[in-house]
């Protein structure tokens, strides 16, 4: 299910419904003391593929061990329903999925799952509700259905290519019925995620909310560095990088070793999270900054050093010089990877094949931007002095910290400022929710697969549920800017005069001391040329 490397193991069965199944899966092992092969068989005799973390199930059980043993005894437990009601001949297939699909909303995290239950004949898979693990699926002919978590090369010309399973339901194939095994592709079936209204929710369903903002025609303050949504999104930040940060695995004491890194542009977002990440990672640990800029042979000719020149490096820099400078007692790390254009050629069918199906060059330039940021390797320094010792280094870190999310929850991107220039705060929450639906589509599944490729997992802080909850019910002034009154003499530490893109996150750096990085401008991520001039 997975191209990650550490533990493998493969499942081959053919049942007496005439179905053929076949599972493959890599495991990257970052829960619990052991690796859990996979897939892996259940009690009741089910097979399980998981890629995901389960932080919580049902909203009260930590979930600190092996989340594969978890998730299988939570799904077996559903099996186990359905053989006790075998009786009872108004348990359709439909019934059995949507108690599956009650229980796969049951969990808070990041996951894309294959379960084949043989005792019922039914296969389900799925990703939650944003996608923010990888899963695939294509049909090879005659109704086969394949899925994956990477789609690797493809021939031109492919009948059946391989498209992105959507993100916000369970599937499911009756492979007992006639239908299902003739002609698996055919008859797969889908039930919804219902999501729950408030973030407090404990009950079964995940916990978004549909966007309830309500557009305001007239906003009558400006948030500032201590208005209550700064104090609300700081706690509920924290909470979020505390479920990410709890036993991160790797070296246990040897301040050398680095089990965190954060994938730094030196952004308003990535920053933040290195900031607060600081408050819940245990002290003595370093913490690595992956930041990745690119030789530009049209432009960097002249210079001898072009990589600091590079808008990202700059940045990067002056963030990580601020976060020592507000958190001195924290080993930081910098390390600087610089990437040859030779070897952006080099690797560009790599980054192809792990994007695909994607295939824009927008997706090939952020996708080679997060390909060489995940490798990790570059020359690191612990201190903004020049001449301080430099060495190459590759960070032994596996779970990567990444600021996605923030932009389309908070308003960041110049298509906000366009929809609410044209439309008001109608069209600006209509932009902000179709951004959040598609995230699954058009990133998450596509940065899964580049950034496990180097087998390293990113966690995503501003995709938490209970952060997404809050972020899609709060009315839309206390998310950004746009619309503020003008400042009065009043006001009182400057905060509230910060950019309207993302206002709420970047008050939220004002409060935590990093005033710089609070102005800073946005930027899009990816390669800083046209990544055309490679495809030829």
């Amino acid at each position: 299910m997975s191209s990650r490397p550490k533990s493998r193991r493969k499942y081959d069965g053919f049942d007496s419904d005439g179905s053929d199944e076949s599972m493959t899966g890599d495991v990257l092992a970052l829960r619990g003391d052991t690796a859990v092969k996979q897939p892996f068989g259940t009690a009741t005799g089910a097979t399980l593929c998981w890629n995901g973390e389960a932080w919580e199930i049902a909203g009260e059980r930590p979930v600190f061990d092996n989340d594969t043993v978890a998730v299988a005894q939570l799904l077996d437990g559903i099996v186990s329903l359905t053989h006790s009601n075998q009786g009872n001949k108004t348990l359709t297939s439909a019934n059995q999925a949507e108690l599956m699909a009650e229980a796969m909303a049951q969990i808070t995290g990041p996951y894309a799952f294959v379960f084949y239950d043989p005792s019922n004949g039914m296969l389900y898979f799925g990703r939650d509700f944003l996608g923010r693990r990888s899963l695939l699926w294509r049909t090879a002919g005659d109704g086969e259905l394949l899925l994956s978590s990477v789609a690797g090369p493809m021939s031109p010309g492919d009948e059946h290519p391989w498209t992105e399973v959507e993100a916000g339901g369970l599937y499911y194939v009756d492979l007992a019925s006639p239908y299902g095994c003739d002609d698996v592709y055919g008859s797969v079936q889908k039930v919804p995620y219902r999501f729950a209204e408030l973030a407090t929710h404990k009950g079964t369903h995940v916990r978004r909310s549909r966007t309830a903002a309500m557009a305001r025609a007239h906003v009558k303050t400006r948030l500032h560095s201590a208005s209550s949504a700064v104090n609300q999104l700081e706690v509920l930040l924290r909470s979020s990088l505390r479920r990410r940060l709890e036993n991160v695995p790797g070296s246990k004491d040897a301040v050398v070793d680095s089990n965190l890194a954060v994938l730094f542009s030196g952004g308003l977002d990535c920053t933040v999270l290195a900031r607060l990440a600081h408050v819940c990672y245990p002290k003595h640990k370093r913490i690595d900054l992956l930041n990745v800029a690119f030789e530009n042979p049209r432009i960097h000719k002249a210079y001898s050093d072009a990589y600091e020149l590079c808008p990202d490096r700059i940045t990067g820099r002056a963030s990580h010089a601020e976060l020592m400078r507000v958190c001195p007692e924290r080993s930081w790390t910098f390390i600087a990877i610089n990437i040859p254009y030779t070897e952006t050629l080099a690797h560009r069918q790599r980054i192809v094949d792990l994007m695909y199906p994607h295939d824009t060059e927008m997706d090939l330039s952020i996708a080679t931007a997060l390909y060489f940021a995940a490798r990790g390797t570059g020359v690191a320094s612990s201190t903004v002095d020049d001449h301080a010792p430099q060495f190459i280094t590759t960070t032994n870190a596996k779970v990567l910290l990444s600021g996605l999310g923030a932009d389309e929850l908070f308003g960041g991107y110049q298509r906000h400022i366009t929809a609410f220039n044209r439309k008001g705060f109608p069209g600006l929450l209509e932009e902000l929710d179709l951004d959040v639906s598609r995230l699954g589509k058009r990133n998450l599944g596509r940065d899964d697969r580049v950034i496990s490729n180097w087998a390293r997992e990113a966690r995503f802080p501003f995709l938490d549920e209970d952060v997404v909850a809050w972020a899609m019910a709060a009315s839309v002034d206390k998310k950004c800017g746009f619309g503020e009154p003008k400042a009065s003499a009043d006001d009182a530490d400057g905060s509230d005069l910060l950019e309207p893109e993302k206002k709420v996150l970047r008050c939220l750096a004002w409060k935590l001391d990093m005033k710089l990085v609070a102005k800073e401008k946005k930027r899009a991520v990816g390669a800083p040329f046209d990544m055309r001039e490679i495809s030829r």
